[in-house]
């Protein structure tokens, strides 16, 4: 579709110019690309922004400074009208071909030499991965409104300040898809992206049904409806990846369920679909009670929000890969955690 190919075109010269750029052009860059109510959303501790001075001074200044030089290395990129039905307040509407919003996902790595601090986590003159998941809006040539995810939590990692118990899964550089065609770059037949987003939307249905019954134990045979068997789950520092519908749950899902309590599903700000590639984020997808035991941690009675980023590969009839971001240090911060906070004071003379 022509808008889709449009907004691509538009966050590929963002994402050029945003990489190339030194720290001082960043501020002229991102007001070049955006609109003049420019909404931006990340993760702890930069939350949401609004206009370009404030994203350039509070995210991409930092970012750019702590690592140099920046590179992008995207792995999954595609394009797609927002499916979520929309409550009154959101700024998000589904996209049209006429000059409507078009949402735009890229997944993948920034890696750099780890120089300069960055959230106080000290620099190690290495190589360093950053895991990233972007969602940008397009309206009017312009992008209205973007959501950054990424795995800070591994960067600590990387840099030997793991702060959290042992992950129940596996930590590692995840790979891009098996199929190595993530990158949409041209039309994709839409009768393939409506087959994907309709059996996303049946997955999101079957944990919203979970979630309701307080089935924490849920048998393999529930999740093959819509999982290959030799699925892979990407899942965030702090929690790991897995390999296999029956590794997936010994190693994240009965943790995640039977330690999370009275779980909410509050909904997405976008998700759609393009090829066979699916993706939305929430803020918040989730909200809970920590039980205890997940992540490690004690329980408590305070509740606390997920904002959830979900990447999917179909094949066939279905899901074969998922890449999964959460800010898990705003979930820790709202139950009195600051993870940054506490490295910073152990670091201290």
């Amino acid at each position: 579709m022509p808008a889709f190919q449009n907004a691509k075109q538009l966050v590929l010269q963002f994402h050029d110019a945003i990489d190339a750029a030194d720290r001082n052009m960043l501020p002229s860059i991102l007001d070049e690309y955006t609109s003049e109510d420019y909404l931006w959303r990340g993760m702890h501790p930069f939350y949401e922004q609004h206009g370009a001075e404030a994203t350039a001074r509070i995210f991409w200044q930092p970012l750019h400074d702590a690592f140099s030089p920046l590179q992008r290395r995207p792995d999954i990129f595609l394009a797609g009208d927002n499916v979520v039905d929309q409550d009154a307040g959101s700024r998000s509407v589904t996209g049209a071909d006429n000059g409507d919003k078009v949402w735009v996902c890229s997944m993948g790595h920034f890696f750099g030499l780890f120089d300069q601090p960055w959230l106080g986590i000290p620099p190690t003159g290495k190589m360093v991965f950053l895991r990233y998941a972007e969602f940008n809006c397009v309206q009017n040539n312009k992008i209205t409104e973007s959501a950054f995810f990424c795995d800070i939590i591994g960067v600590m990692h990387q840099a030997g300040h793991y702060p959290l118990p042992p992950q129940t899964g596996a930590f590692f550089m995840h790979p891009g898809p098996r199929t190595h065609d993530g990158l949409l770059l041209t039309e994709q037949d839409p009768a393939e992206g409506a087959i994907t987003m309709d059996l996303v939307n049946r997955m999101v249905d079957d944990l919203s049904e979970l979630n309701k019954s307080g089935d924490d134990n849920c048998p393999p045979e529930l999740l093959a409806r819509r999982w290959s068997e030799d699925m892979i789950w990407y899942g965030p520092a702090g929690i790991g990846a897995t390999y296999t519908i029956k590794r997936y749950q010994k190693q994240h899902q009965y943790p995640f369920r039977e330690n999370l309590r009275d779980k909410v599903f509050n909904g997405h700000v976008t998700r759609f679909s393009e090829g066979n590639y699916a993706c939305f984020f929430g803020w918040a997808n989730l909200t809970n009670t920590a039980g205890g035991g997940f992540l490690g941690m004690t329980g408590n009675d305070t509740r606390a929000d997920m904002r959830v980023v979900d990447v999917y590969r179909r094949e066939g009839d279905k899901l074969a890969e998922n890449w999964v971001f959460i800010d898990l240090l705003h979930y820790l911060s709202m139950q009195g955690l600051d993870v940054l906070d506490r490295l910073k004071r152990s670091l201290l003379p």
